[in-house]
Protein backbone atom coordinates (compact mmCIF):
# COMPACT_ATOMS: atom_id res chain seq x y z
CA UNK A 1 0.00 0.00 0.00
CA UNK A 2 1.62 3.15 -1.03
CA UNK A 3 -0.76 5.58 -0.16
CA UNK A 4 0.28 8.22 2.39
CA UNK A 5 -1.63 9.32 5.27
CA UNK A 6 -0.90 12.45 7.61
CA UNK A 7 -1.09 11.56 10.92
CA UNK A 8 -4.00 13.35 11.64
CA UNK A 9 -5.21 11.06 8.89
CA UNK A 10 -4.43 8.00 10.43
CA UNK A 11 -5.50 8.92 14.13
CA UNK A 12 -9.36 9.19 12.37
CA UNK A 13 -9.08 5.94 10.82
CA UNK A 14 -7.80 4.53 14.23
CA UNK A 15 -10.70 6.22 15.86
CA UNK A 16 -13.49 4.85 13.68
CA UNK A 17 -12.05 1.36 14.10
CA UNK A 18 -12.35 1.90 17.21
CA UNK A 19 -15.74 2.90 17.24
CA UNK A 20 -16.61 0.19 14.62
CA UNK A 21 -15.55 -2.38 16.70
CA UNK A 22 -16.56 -1.29 20.15
CA UNK A 23 -19.65 0.54 19.49
CA UNK A 24 -21.28 0.06 22.76
CA UNK A 25 -20.95 0.95 26.40
CA UNK A 26 -18.92 -1.75 28.53
CA UNK A 27 -19.15 -2.41 32.16
CA UNK A 28 -15.56 -1.96 33.49
CA UNK A 29 -13.65 -2.52 36.42
CA UNK A 30 -10.88 -0.86 37.70
CA UNK A 31 -8.65 0.98 40.36
CA UNK A 32 -9.00 5.02 40.68
CA UNK A 33 -5.16 5.50 40.94
CA UNK A 34 -5.90 9.47 40.79
CA UNK A 35 -8.76 11.63 40.55
CA UNK A 36 -9.21 15.12 39.82
CA UNK A 37 -12.07 17.76 39.54
CA UNK A 38 -11.13 20.72 37.56
CA UNK A 39 -12.95 24.22 37.83
CA UNK A 40 -15.33 23.44 35.05
CA UNK A 41 -17.10 20.67 37.20
CA UNK A 42 -14.99 18.14 34.80
CA UNK A 43 -13.76 14.86 37.04
CA UNK A 44 -10.32 13.40 34.98
CA UNK A 45 -9.55 10.32 35.83
CA UNK A 46 -6.19 7.38 35.42
CA UNK A 47 -7.41 3.74 35.95
CA UNK A 48 -5.52 0.96 36.36
CA UNK A 49 -5.91 -2.44 36.99
CA UNK A 50 -3.36 -4.27 39.23
CA UNK A 51 -1.76 -7.26 39.70
CA UNK A 52 -2.68 -10.12 42.50
CA UNK A 53 0.90 -8.60 44.48
CA UNK A 54 -1.40 -4.88 44.57
CA UNK A 55 1.44 -3.18 43.41
CA UNK A 56 2.50 -3.70 40.11
CA UNK A 57 0.33 -2.48 37.40
CA UNK A 58 -1.14 -4.66 34.64
CA UNK A 59 -2.85 -1.92 32.61
CA UNK A 60 -3.82 1.79 32.78
CA UNK A 61 -6.26 4.14 30.99
CA UNK A 62 -7.31 7.99 31.24
CA UNK A 63 -11.01 8.61 31.50
CA UNK A 64 -13.36 11.47 32.18
CA UNK A 65 -16.80 12.50 33.77
CA UNK A 66 -18.48 15.42 31.87
CA UNK A 67 -19.92 17.87 34.25
CA UNK A 68 -23.35 17.08 33.75
CA UNK A 69 -22.52 13.74 34.66
CA UNK A 70 -20.45 13.68 37.62
CA UNK A 71 -22.61 15.94 39.99
CA UNK A 72 -25.10 13.04 39.42
CA UNK A 73 -22.61 9.92 39.76
CA UNK A 74 -21.09 11.65 42.25
CA UNK A 75 -23.88 12.49 44.78
CA UNK A 76 -25.49 8.98 43.75
CA UNK A 77 -22.23 6.58 44.51
CA UNK A 78 -21.98 8.76 48.12
CA UNK A 79 -25.65 8.53 49.23
CA UNK A 80 -25.90 4.57 47.66
CA UNK A 81 -22.04 3.70 48.84
CA UNK A 82 -21.65 5.97 51.99
CA UNK A 83 -18.10 6.75 50.34
CA UNK A 84 -16.57 9.73 47.80
CA UNK A 85 -15.14 8.42 45.25
CA UNK A 86 -11.49 8.64 45.66
CA UNK A 87 -7.66 7.59 44.93
CA UNK A 88 -7.04 3.69 46.07
CA UNK A 89 -11.11 3.13 45.03
CA UNK A 90 -12.21 -0.44 42.99
CA UNK A 91 -15.21 0.64 40.86
CA UNK A 92 -17.04 -0.98 38.71
CA UNK A 93 -18.35 1.86 35.81
CA UNK A 94 -20.26 2.15 32.50
CA UNK A 95 -18.05 3.49 29.93
CA UNK A 96 -17.84 4.20 26.24
CA UNK A 97 -14.51 4.30 24.15
CA UNK A 98 -13.21 7.72 23.39
CA UNK A 99 -10.17 8.17 21.21
CA UNK A 100 -8.68 12.05 20.89
CA UNK A 101 -6.56 13.05 18.08
CA UNK A 102 -4.50 14.65 20.45
CA UNK A 103 -5.52 12.97 23.82
CA UNK A 104 -5.40 9.53 22.72
CA UNK A 105 -7.41 6.66 24.13
CA UNK A 106 -9.58 7.22 26.93
CA UNK A 107 -13.05 5.79 28.43
CA UNK A 108 -15.87 8.11 28.87
CA UNK A 109 -17.68 7.57 31.84
CA UNK A 110 -21.55 7.10 31.80
CA UNK A 111 -22.69 5.65 35.10
CA UNK A 112 -21.60 3.62 38.02
CA UNK A 113 -21.90 0.96 40.63
CA UNK A 114 -22.27 1.53 43.92
CA UNK A 115 -23.24 -1.91 44.93
CA UNK A 116 -20.08 -3.34 43.41
CA UNK A 117 -18.01 -0.71 45.35
CA UNK A 118 -19.94 -1.68 48.56
CA UNK A 119 -19.36 -5.04 48.48
CA UNK A 120 -15.63 -4.52 47.38
CA UNK A 121 -15.09 -2.43 50.50
CA UNK A 122 -16.96 -5.36 52.50
CA UNK A 123 -14.55 -7.82 51.29
CA UNK A 124 -11.45 -5.63 52.19
CA UNK A 125 -12.81 -5.41 55.47
CA UNK A 126 -13.17 -8.56 56.05
CA UNK A 127 -9.90 -9.73 54.54
CA UNK A 128 -8.03 -7.22 56.79
CA UNK A 129 -9.71 -8.63 60.01
CA UNK A 130 -9.81 -11.93 58.94
CA UNK A 131 -5.26 -11.37 58.25
CA UNK A 132 -5.32 -9.97 61.98
CA UNK A 133 -7.11 -12.90 63.39
CA UNK A 134 -5.35 -15.45 61.75
CA UNK A 135 -2.00 -12.97 62.86
CA UNK A 136 -3.40 -13.29 66.62
CA UNK A 137 -3.11 -9.59 67.20
CA UNK A 138 -6.80 -8.79 66.39
CA UNK A 139 -7.95 -7.63 70.28
CA UNK A 140 -4.59 -7.11 71.72
CA UNK A 141 -5.14 -3.29 72.14
CA UNK A 142 -8.98 -4.10 73.74
CA UNK A 143 -7.33 -6.50 76.12
CA UNK A 144 -5.31 -3.90 77.11
CA UNK A 145 -6.31 -2.64 80.50
CA UNK A 146 -7.83 0.59 80.80
CA UNK A 147 -6.25 2.94 82.90
CA UNK A 148 -8.47 3.73 86.44
CA UNK A 149 -7.35 7.74 86.03
CA UNK A 150 -7.58 8.44 82.33
CA UNK A 151 -5.73 12.17 82.67
CA UNK A 152 -2.78 12.41 80.37
CA UNK A 153 -4.29 12.17 76.60
CA UNK A 154 -2.21 11.70 73.50
CA UNK A 155 -4.32 13.51 70.77
CA UNK A 156 -4.26 12.10 67.10
CA UNK A 157 -6.33 14.45 64.94
CA UNK A 158 -6.11 17.68 62.78
CA UNK A 159 -5.60 21.06 64.64
CA UNK A 160 -7.91 22.72 62.55
CA UNK A 161 -10.95 20.35 62.55
CA UNK A 162 -13.60 21.41 64.52
CA UNK A 163 -13.84 18.17 66.23
CA UNK A 164 -10.57 18.83 67.56
CA UNK A 165 -12.02 21.86 68.88
CA UNK A 166 -14.95 20.33 70.52
CA UNK A 167 -13.56 17.31 72.20
CA UNK A 168 -10.76 20.10 74.10
CA UNK A 169 -13.48 22.09 75.10
CA UNK A 170 -15.79 19.36 76.28
CA UNK A 171 -12.62 18.05 78.16
CA UNK A 172 -12.21 21.90 80.00
CA UNK A 173 -15.36 22.93 80.86
CA UNK A 174 -16.20 19.44 82.18
CA UNK A 175 -18.54 20.30 85.08
CA UNK A 176 -16.59 18.71 87.84
CA UNK A 177 -13.41 20.77 87.53
CA UNK A 178 -11.38 17.60 86.73
CA UNK A 179 -7.69 18.64 85.04
CA UNK A 180 -7.16 16.88 82.28
CA UNK A 181 -3.69 16.59 80.32
CA UNK A 182 -3.06 16.80 76.35
CA UNK A 183 -0.96 16.75 73.69
CA UNK A 184 -1.55 16.68 69.91
CA UNK A 185 0.10 14.71 67.31
CA UNK A 186 -0.99 16.10 64.19
CA UNK A 187 -1.90 14.48 61.20
CA UNK A 188 -4.41 14.36 58.23
CA UNK A 189 -7.27 12.24 58.80
CA UNK A 190 -8.42 11.99 55.06
CA UNK A 191 -6.59 11.16 52.16
CA UNK A 192 -3.52 9.16 51.09
CA UNK A 193 -1.76 10.41 54.13
CA UNK A 194 -3.76 9.61 56.87
CA UNK A 195 -2.36 5.98 56.88
CA UNK A 196 1.49 7.24 57.33
CA UNK A 197 0.59 10.20 59.12
CA UNK A 198 -1.56 7.89 61.71
CA UNK A 199 1.73 5.40 62.09
CA UNK A 200 4.08 8.61 62.43
CA UNK A 201 1.75 10.09 65.15
CA UNK A 202 1.74 6.14 67.34
CA UNK A 203 5.28 6.06 66.67
CA UNK A 204 6.05 9.69 68.35
CA UNK A 205 3.33 8.94 71.27
CA UNK A 206 5.66 5.88 71.69
CA UNK A 207 8.74 6.80 72.36
CA UNK A 208 7.22 9.50 75.44
CA UNK A 209 4.97 6.65 76.43
CA UNK A 210 5.60 7.21 80.31
CA UNK A 211 3.95 10.94 79.82
CA UNK A 212 0.82 9.38 78.66
CA UNK A 213 -2.32 7.05 80.19
CA UNK A 214 -3.99 6.83 76.35
CA UNK A 215 -4.28 7.80 72.86
CA UNK A 216 -7.34 9.24 71.26
CA UNK A 217 -8.13 8.97 67.35
CA UNK A 218 -10.37 12.07 66.65
CA UNK A 219 -11.26 12.50 63.31
CA UNK A 220 -13.48 15.63 64.20
CA UNK A 221 -15.42 17.37 61.49
CA UNK A 222 -14.88 15.33 58.22
CA UNK A 223 -17.09 13.99 55.82
CA UNK A 224 -19.23 10.52 56.67
CA UNK A 225 -17.94 9.30 53.47
CA UNK A 226 -14.56 9.43 54.65
CA UNK A 227 -14.45 6.55 56.91
CA UNK A 228 -12.63 3.98 54.17
CA UNK A 229 -9.32 5.90 55.21
CA UNK A 230 -9.45 3.72 58.55
CA UNK A 231 -10.28 0.51 56.81
CA UNK A 232 -6.79 -0.12 56.66
CA UNK A 233 -4.24 -3.05 57.64
CA UNK A 234 -1.25 -0.86 58.60
CA UNK A 235 -3.13 1.61 60.59
CA UNK A 236 -5.21 -1.43 62.66
CA UNK A 237 -1.49 -3.52 63.24
CA UNK A 238 0.20 -0.77 64.72
CA UNK A 239 -3.08 -0.12 66.56
CA UNK A 240 -2.91 -3.63 67.89
CA UNK A 241 0.88 -3.24 68.86
CA UNK A 242 0.55 -0.08 70.35
CA UNK A 243 1.66 -0.19 74.80
CA UNK A 244 -1.23 2.39 75.80
CA UNK A 245 -5.35 1.46 74.86
CA UNK A 246 -6.41 3.69 72.13
CA UNK A 247 -10.10 4.91 71.50
CA UNK A 248 -11.48 6.17 68.29
CA UNK A 249 -13.94 8.70 68.25
CA UNK A 250 -13.98 8.79 64.09
CA UNK A 251 -17.22 10.07 63.72
CA UNK A 252 -19.57 7.49 61.88
CA UNK A 253 -22.80 6.65 63.20
CA UNK A 254 -23.67 3.01 60.94
CA UNK A 255 -20.60 1.12 60.22
CA UNK A 256 -17.44 0.30 62.47
CA UNK A 257 -14.03 0.84 60.81
CA UNK A 258 -10.95 -1.95 61.29
CA UNK A 259 -9.46 0.87 63.04
CA UNK A 260 -12.55 0.84 65.03
CA UNK A 261 -12.75 -2.46 65.71
CA UNK A 262 -9.27 -2.92 67.21
CA UNK A 263 -9.71 -0.39 69.40
CA UNK A 264 -9.28 -0.34 73.10
CA UNK A 265 -12.84 1.57 73.14
CA UNK A 266 -14.74 2.98 70.35
CA UNK A 267 -16.90 5.91 70.32
CA UNK A 268 -19.08 7.23 67.40
CA UNK A 269 -17.48 11.36 67.61
CA UNK A 270 -14.64 13.61 69.46
CA UNK A 271 -17.30 14.75 71.61
CA UNK A 272 -18.40 10.85 72.63
CA UNK A 273 -14.66 10.84 74.04
CA UNK A 274 -14.88 13.17 75.93
CA UNK A 275 -17.92 12.52 77.77
CA UNK A 276 -16.30 9.11 78.44
CA UNK A 277 -13.18 10.15 79.72
CA UNK A 278 -14.87 12.50 82.13
CA UNK A 279 -17.27 10.00 83.09
CA UNK A 280 -14.28 7.49 83.50
CA UNK A 281 -12.76 10.17 86.14
CA UNK A 282 -15.95 10.70 87.63
CA UNK A 283 -16.46 7.15 88.11
CA UNK A 284 -13.28 7.01 90.05
CA UNK A 285 -14.24 10.12 91.87
CA UNK A 286 -17.60 8.40 93.20
CA UNK A 287 -15.31 5.12 93.61
CA UNK A 288 -12.83 6.88 95.88
CA UNK A 289 -15.85 9.13 97.82
CA UNK A 290 -17.86 5.44 98.55
CA UNK A 291 -14.45 4.13 99.44
CA UNK A 292 -13.57 7.10 101.97
CA UNK A 293 -17.46 6.84 103.16
CA UNK A 294 -17.08 3.17 103.87
CA UNK A 295 -13.51 3.43 105.55
CA UNK A 296 -15.25 6.39 107.66
CA UNK A 297 -18.18 4.46 108.48
CA UNK A 298 -16.01 1.14 109.21
CA UNK A 299 -13.82 2.81 111.34
CA UNK A 300 -16.48 4.69 113.41
CA UNK A 301 -17.78 0.68 113.71
CA UNK A 302 -14.39 -0.40 114.76
CA UNK A 303 -14.01 2.63 117.95
CA UNK A 304 -18.19 2.07 119.05
CA UNK A 305 -17.18 -1.53 119.43
CA UNK A 306 -13.99 -1.35 120.99
CA UNK A 307 -15.81 1.70 123.65
CA UNK A 308 -18.58 -0.72 124.00
CA UNK A 309 -16.07 -4.02 124.87
CA UNK A 310 -13.87 -1.58 126.85
CA UNK A 311 -16.90 -1.09 128.82
CA UNK A 312 -18.12 -4.36 129.24
CA UNK A 313 -14.20 -5.55 130.45
CA UNK A 314 -14.73 -2.88 133.13
CA UNK A 315 -17.66 -3.84 134.21
CA UNK A 316 -16.52 -7.15 134.62
CA UNK A 317 -13.30 -6.24 135.67
CA UNK A 318 -14.98 -4.33 138.71
CA UNK A 319 -15.61 -7.14 140.96
CA UNK A 320 -12.73 -9.75 140.01
CA UNK A 321 -10.79 -6.67 140.95
CA UNK A 322 -12.69 -5.69 144.10
CA UNK A 323 -12.41 -9.34 144.44
CA UNK A 324 -8.69 -9.45 143.72
CA UNK A 325 -7.69 -6.48 146.02
CA UNK A 326 -9.93 -8.14 148.92
CA UNK A 327 -7.90 -11.30 148.50
CA UNK A 328 -4.94 -9.55 148.52
CA UNK A 329 -5.64 -7.48 151.85
CA UNK A 330 -6.12 -11.01 153.20
CA UNK A 331 -3.27 -12.43 152.45
CA UNK A 332 -1.58 -9.24 153.08
CA UNK A 333 -2.52 -9.59 156.74
CA UNK A 334 -1.62 -13.40 157.45
CA UNK A 335 1.43 -12.24 155.90
CA UNK A 336 2.01 -9.68 158.21
CA UNK A 337 0.69 -11.59 161.62
CA UNK A 338 3.36 -14.26 160.17
CA UNK A 339 6.23 -11.54 160.31
CA UNK A 340 5.34 -10.23 163.05
CA UNK A 341 5.17 -13.12 165.11
CA UNK A 342 8.72 -14.75 163.53
CA UNK A 343 9.96 -11.23 164.30
CA UNK A 344 8.45 -11.35 167.68
CA UNK A 345 9.88 -15.04 168.05
CA UNK A 346 13.17 -13.79 167.04
CA UNK A 347 13.58 -11.24 169.24
CA UNK A 348 12.95 -13.68 172.38
CA UNK A 349 15.63 -15.90 171.17
CA UNK A 350 18.05 -13.14 170.41
CA UNK A 351 17.03 -11.90 174.47
CA UNK A 352 17.76 -15.02 175.51
CA UNK A 353 20.61 -15.54 174.06
CA UNK A 354 21.89 -12.10 175.37
CA UNK A 355 20.86 -13.24 178.91
CA UNK A 356 23.00 -16.33 178.81
CA UNK A 357 25.49 -13.80 177.61
CA UNK A 358 25.32 -11.42 180.15
CA UNK A 359 25.17 -14.76 182.81
CA UNK A 360 28.44 -15.63 181.23
CA UNK A 361 30.05 -12.52 181.24
CA UNK A 362 28.93 -12.23 184.76
CA UNK A 363 30.48 -15.04 185.71
CA UNK A 364 33.41 -15.11 183.81
CA UNK A 365 33.78 -11.31 185.16
CA UNK A 366 37.41 -11.50 187.57
CA UNK A 367 36.14 -10.11 190.17
CA UNK A 368 33.24 -13.11 190.95
CA UNK A 369 35.73 -15.64 190.06
CA UNK A 370 38.35 -14.13 192.73
CA UNK A 371 35.36 -14.58 195.19
CA UNK A 372 35.09 -18.30 194.21
CA UNK A 373 38.71 -18.90 195.57
CA UNK A 374 40.49 -18.09 192.39
CA UNK A 375 43.65 -15.77 192.98
CA UNK A 376 44.79 -13.63 190.14
CA UNK A 377 49.34 -13.03 189.69
CA UNK A 378 51.15 -10.89 188.25
CA UNK A 379 54.37 -9.91 187.35
CA UNK A 380 55.54 -6.48 186.29
CA UNK A 381 51.81 -5.92 185.61
CA UNK A 382 51.52 -8.68 183.42
CA UNK A 383 49.24 -11.96 184.47
CA UNK A 384 51.06 -14.87 184.77
CA UNK A 385 49.55 -18.15 183.33
CA UNK A 386 52.53 -20.27 183.60
CA UNK A 387 55.03 -21.36 186.30
CA UNK A 388 58.07 -21.08 183.66
CA UNK A 389 56.97 -17.34 183.30
CA UNK A 390 58.72 -17.00 186.79
CA UNK A 391 62.12 -16.87 188.36
CA UNK A 392 63.76 -16.69 191.11
CA UNK A 393 63.53 -13.36 193.40
CA UNK A 394 61.25 -12.53 191.02
CA UNK A 395 58.58 -9.90 193.14
CA UNK A 396 55.09 -10.67 192.10
CA UNK A 397 51.45 -9.43 192.98
CA UNK A 398 48.68 -11.84 193.88
CA UNK A 399 45.23 -10.61 194.05
CA UNK A 400 42.50 -12.02 196.16
CA UNK A 401 38.97 -11.31 196.13
CA UNK A 402 39.49 -8.89 199.31
CA UNK A 403 43.10 -7.61 198.82
CA UNK A 404 46.19 -8.09 197.62
CA UNK A 405 50.10 -9.04 198.44
CA UNK A 406 52.97 -8.70 197.39
CA UNK A 407 56.40 -11.55 197.60
CA UNK A 408 59.27 -13.13 196.30
CA UNK A 409 60.15 -15.97 194.78
CA UNK A 410 63.14 -17.22 196.79
CA UNK A 411 62.98 -20.53 195.52
CA UNK A 412 62.14 -22.79 192.51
Amino acid sequence: MNEKLSLTELQHIIRDSLYLALPEMYWVIAEISEMKENYNGHCYLELVEKLPDEINIRSRIRAVIWNNRYRFIKSYFENAAGESLRDGLKILIRVKIEYHEIYGLSLLINDIDPAFTIGEMALRRQQILKKLETEGVLTMNRELEFPVVPQRIAVISSANAAGYTDFMKHLKENGFGYVFYSALFETPMQGKETESGIIKALDRIASHIDKFDLAVIIRGGGSQTDLSWFDNYNIAYYITQFPLPVITGIGHEKDLSVTDIVANRSLKTPTAVADFLIGCMNETDNHIIELSNEIADRSMLMVNQSKMMIETARLRLIPVAKGQLSSNIIALKRKEEILVNALKNRLNLLANKLTGFGNSLKILDPVNVLKRGYTITSLNGKILKKCEQIKKEDVLDTKFSDGSVRSKVLGM
